[in-house]
């Protein structure tokens, strides 16, 4: 045994490299890739008459590396787990433990976890090995059969009622529910005027602005312009007296170290990422970067829902604070953060693994992305132990013939968090002079401006992610997967960062909602995650779990096939394109990447092209647009006779065609403003784009 070796198995390459350097040549570090062991993907596998027994086998293509993991492990004295430390992580430990004692029964295999890959961690780790939790295995088995059970029971419905190829899931179909009943009330938004009225002032060479908040002792609600041009008359008759002043300090705490969930929403908003590239980048951060000593985890664990640090963590970031500002910017006791009642706490809140890593230090071995999600996850923790910021602030109210006008300034005291985390010019302030109750002031102007209501606007990754968390559905693993699937079923789309529902998505929603009232219900969806934190706590045991949803679900399954209306071929339109293989008239068709032309002729003439959205811009060309894809598949736009013709664009054209030329039209933003831009040169029709409403894009 002397000689003999311990295998470590974690779960990708490059958390493999880092580990092994911290672990000397009594170390065998080896890779799973991922998942070995699943439910098969050609049937149910799943015994609903034997208290729902998966049937687990192992994932084709992964027989390979399971078998080279077996005979490493009959090689070494034991065998450490290193997997990510979550229900997937535990699942992963349990099937590669018991392939591994199958062949080897007495071979003692241990699970090690750590919330970040530093060699301290990693040590810690490997002195506190543990047996598997079966309460975590249990969780995941109860998520990946209740997934497999409802999916493996809606899709069928949908290829029967609609068309082939559909899916359906649990989390996944509710996601869709609010994206398309968010479409609804956009579509039936009745826009409204409004009217505000507004002074402007200047005093010792300051001007400052007041509001209209109070008419003849009620609060402001100027509908219509008469209106507004009367009280207009009437305040300006009259002189404009300061009545009150208020002045009081307001403190801002700083934000807590981000969550999953916080990181997807501050990484959309601020870096424009999607929740799928914030969780890639994040990955990679985690699992290591070849800094100039060697692999080393940037990250602790990105999957968590909790706002927990390490006293270790905060002791390192007071005294980076000490080292690296004014005595004033160290609180006196660390700042403590309250976890939402929901979360888990499995491990801590997202954080640098140093924090004396600044990001201008690790820049030159980071990618740009890297760097702009590092220096956003670092900046936040810093701040977060920094003390709150101080602000002054100050009210005027000045009278006018019954009139109240509000002037709000803003002075910064001390910046405190703000000192890291740069705030927008509103947190900065706007100062007013000083002014006294009962002075005349005589105003520059007093102006009416007309406002319109705006529709709710549509979700984006960080504010459907937002939604998603506070409505307790899905888990901090599950948000970017089940926006990208949404895309990958063409049931929505992204517009400028926002989700539009296809025609495909509103159909399949409608059916789903009309036939499934329940299972695509928000608050049962939340309790069916409550309950799989109940199996993970050991409170409620799987089988039941599963039982109790199944059969009352399966009646539902069964009603709908009854009832449910016949979709099929509801898509399908002729057109006036002609087949250049047969000369049949051509099918518009939907497809998984949206909508194509196929020959009607289906099987004897399998014509099919993509989609013309409209004629082609240049003057000698009579070719036509059509979307194509890059070799990274990137969507972009260009002429159906390429490379005869080099026309290409980025912009998607919309529905409505050039009314001077009745050429292809595209959104676009000009000095911060959206136009409708037609791409014929010789044409150069430009029209302002009024409403959000007025952007239809071609499906």
């Amino acid at each position: 045994m002397a000689d003999k070796k311990t295998l470590v198995v974690v779960e990708s390459p490059t958390k493999a490299k880092t580990i092994n350097r911290y672990l000397g040549n009594e170390y065998v570090v080896k890779s799973s890739m991922g998942h070995l062991i699943d439910l098969p993907k050609s049937r149910l596998g799943v015994d609903v008459e034997n208290g729902f027994e998966p049937d687990y086998i192992t994932i084709r293509g992964r027989g390979k590396i399971l078998k080279e993991l077996k005979r490493e492990a009959q090689k070494s004295r034991k065998v450490y787990l290193a997997a990510d430390s979550d229900r997937e992580g535990e699942a992963i430990s349990y099937h590669i433990k018991n392939s591994i004692n199958k062949d080897s029964p007495a071979l003692d295999v241990k699970r090690i976890v750590f919330n970040e890959i530093t060699e301290s961690a990693i040590l810690e780790a490997i002195q506190q090995p543990r047996e598997i939790d079966m309460a975590l295995v249990y969780a995941q088995k109860a998520r990946r059969v209740l997934d497999r059970l409802v999916g493996y029971s809606l899709s069928p419905l949908l290829w029967e009622k609609v068309k082939k190829g559909l899916s359906a899931g649990r989390v996944q179909s509710v996601a869709l529910r609010v994206i398309c009943e968010r479409e609804e009330e956009i579509e039936k938004f009745v826009m409204q005027s409004y009217w505000t009225i507004e002074a402007l002032f200047k005093k010792s060479k300051k001007e400052f602005t007041a509001k209209l908040i109070q008419y003849n002792g009620k609060k402001v609600d100027i509908t219509t312009e008469s209106e507004a041009d009367e009280v207009l008359g009437k305040l300006k008759s009259d002189r404009f007296v300061v009545i009150k002043i208020e002045q009081k300090e307001r403190r801002r705490k700083p934000s807590s170290p981000f969550t999953t969930s916080k990181l997807q929403q501050s990484a959309g908003s601020k870096l424009k990422f999607s929740a799928r590239k914030t969780m890639m980048v994040a990955q990679q951060l985690y699992e290591g970067i070849n800094l100039e000593t060697g692999p080393v985890g940037m990250i602790t664990y990105m999957r968590t829902d909790s706002v927990r640090v390490s006293k270790q963590a905060i002791d390192e970031v007071r005294q980076f604070i000490v080292e690296h500002y004014k005595k004033s910017y160290l609180p006196d006791t660390p700042n403590l953060y309250k976890n939402r009642s929901s979360a888990q706490d499995a491990h801590e809140a997202i954080r640098p693994t140093s924090v004396f890593r600044t990001p201008e230090a690790v820049k030159p071995y980071l990618t740009r992305d890297q760097y702009k999600l590092y220096k956003l996850i670092w900046e936040q923790f810093l701040a977060s132990q920094l003390p709150p910021a101080v602000f002054k602030l100050k009210t005027v109210d000045i009278q006018s013939n019954g009139g109240i006008l509000r002037a709000n300034g803003k002075k910064l005291l001390f910046d405190g968090f703000q000192k890291v985390l740069k705030s927008d010019s509103s947190e900065k302030g706007n100062v007013l002079p000083d002014l006294e109750v009962g002075e005349v002031l005589e105003p520059v102007k007093v102006e009416k401006e007309v406002h319109f209501t705006e529709p709710p606007p549509r979700f984006t990754d960080a504010t459907l992610v937002k939604f998603l968390e506070e409505s307790g559905i899905g888990r901090p693993s599950t948000y970017a997967p089940i926006i990208t699937t949404l895309i990958k079923r063409y049931y929505i789309e992204r517009n400028n960062r926002q989700f539009v529902p296809t025609f495909l998505g509103r159909l399949t929603n409608e059916l789903l909602v009309k036939s499934f009232p329940d299972l695509l219900n928000i608050e049962f969806t939340a309790t069916m995650e409550e309950k799989l934190d109940e199996v993970e706590d050991g409170k409620m045991k799987w089988a039941q779990l599963l039982k109790d949803f199944y059969f009352p679900f399966m009646a539902s399954v069964e009603a709908a096939k009854q009832k449910l209306d016949d979709y099929k071929g509801i898509t399908d339109e002729e057109t006036e394109y002609i087949c250049d293989k047969c000369g049949r008239k051509m099918m518009k068709k939907l497809g998984r990447f949206g909508f194509f032309l196929a020959c009607p002729g289906f099987p004897e003439c399998r014509n099919a092209r993509p989609l013309p959205l409209g004629k082609c811009p240049r003057a000698d060309c009579d070719g036509f647009v059509i979307e194509r894809r890059t070799k990274s598949k990137r969507v972009f736009y260009g002429c159906s006779k390429y490379p005869e013709c080099d026309f290409m664009t980025w912009d998607k054209p919309v529905e409505e065609g050039c009314p001077q030329c009745d050429g292809i039209m595209v959104a676009k933003k000009i000095d911060g403003e959206s136009f409708l831009v037609c791409y014929n040169d010789e044409c150069g029709y430009k029209a302002p784009v009024t409403e959000k409403k007025d952007i239809q894009l071609v499906h």
